[in-house]
């Protein structure tokens, strides 16, 4: 402990090791004829204000990623600095910080501001994937009060998305965290498509959900050598994700979004919104290993406010659909049969196996050959 604490003080003396907080970063080329794009905040539930979803992982906070889970972190109300909660983290162990970060999409070669209002003891926020070095922004102690740090930096030309970051250090005890933001540009809003347009005579088959997982749906896939889309929740794909990895094998085939908790969007806030499909995301990145770039809105419903919460969680299409093969249906929902480009609709169901069977007889009859879907959307 004496050693970690010592280290601590020198990088803070000479301000090395990446711990001093820096004026600004260097901002790189802007062009002079641009428009400047409005600033928004990007962070995901800054204020700790949404609770927590039944179908989300127990205990965690939603919008974030914390490295203890919910035996070190969790959105209480003991006085906030603003609102009714605040983020407060009590490392478990002496080799915990008791970090908690999340990701945030951003654009290229652009400067954000990062800052949070802190209380504690050896508090840090910072930014990493960046493109380049950034130093955190930390304070030694608040003295039982709140202090808002502030960091700047400025993506790089390959960078999408940033891991913006607040930790304690090592056995300092408790720390807490409230209006968090990342102010700087958004990324522009997602593309929404019920189908795709293309001439190549392709088909795309699309599943949703996840709760009823058949043996017979997962033979006929392999049998047929189906290129599938999955838009499985995250509590079914955490509960039997070799299943998911299983129907999603043949080459072209992908796991993509489809919130956390299934609601109608159009019910929910901008903020909520952007916690169910991030969250979504970040469910699904942990468990496959592949962050999805597709968005399924839940009963199709979603507006402008959604186009903007899925390009913020790092969503290019938010999709529809304009044929269903579920539970027994056969609608194609234009004149006449299954068209080049058509998406598909299904779910994991009971009849997926026969549903399969009729939507590959549909897109046969009409000279359709089922392909990639995300290949496609690039």
């Amino acid at each position: 402990m004496s050693s970690r604490l010592s280290a601590l003080a020198t990088c803070a003396a000479l301000t090395v090791c990446g711990l001093a907080a820096p004026a600004s970063a260097d901002t790189g080329p802007t062009s002079p004829t641009a428009p400047a794009a409005p600033t928004v905040n990007l962070a995901t539930n800054p204020g700790f204000e949404i609770p927590a979803s039944s179908l989300a992982d127990w205990g965690s906070v939603p919008g974030w990623s914390c490295a203890g889970g919910p035996a070190e972190a969790a959105a209480t109300t003991a006085a906030p600095h603003s609102g009714s909660s605040a983020l407060t983290v009590t490392p478990a162990g002496d080799n915990s910080t008791g970090e908690c970060a999340q990701t945030v999409s951003v654009q290229p070669n652009t400067t954000y501001t990062a800052s949070a209002w802190v209380r504690g003891k050896f508090v840090y926020l910072g930014a990493t994937g960046t493109g380049r070095d950034v130093a955190p922004a930390w304070t030694e102690n608040t003295n039982g009060g709140w202090q808002q740090l502030t960091t700047r930096f400025t993506t790089g030309p390959t960078a999408r998305t940033v891991r913006l970051y607040v930790h304690g250090w090592y056995q300092q005890g408790p720390f807490s965290v409230d209006d968090v933001r990342v102010d700087g540009p958004a990324p522009a809003p997602a593309t929404a498509t019920p189908s795709v347009p293309t001439k190549d005579k392709v088909v795309f088959f699309t599943v949703d959900d996840g709760w009823q997982r058949t043996p017979e749906a997962e033979q006929f896939i392999a049998d047929h050598k189906l290129p599938i889309t999955a838009f499985p929740l995250p509590m079914p794909a955490a509960a039997d994700p070799g299943f998911f990895q299983r129907v999603t094998a043949v080459p072209g085939s992908s796991i993509q979004d489809h919130s956390v908790s299934h609601p109608d969007l159009t019910t929910l806030s901008p903020a909520e919104q952007q916690v169910e499909i991030c969250d979504a995301r970040d469910s699904l990145t942990r468990t496959f290993g592949t962050a999805p770039t597709v968005f399924r809105p839940p009963y199709f419903t979603w507006n402008a406010d959604t186009l903007q919460a899925a390009a913020n969680c790092g969503m290019r299409t938010v999709l529809t659909a304009d044929a269903d093969f579920s539970w027994g249906a056969s609608n194609v929902w234009h004149e006449g049969p299954l068209q080049p480009g058509d998406i598909v609709l299904m779910h994991w169901t009971d009849t997926l196996a026969t549903d399969l069977q009729r939507a590959l007889a549909a897109a046969d009859a009409a000279g359709l050959k089922p392909a990639g879907l995300a290949s496609y959307l690039r």
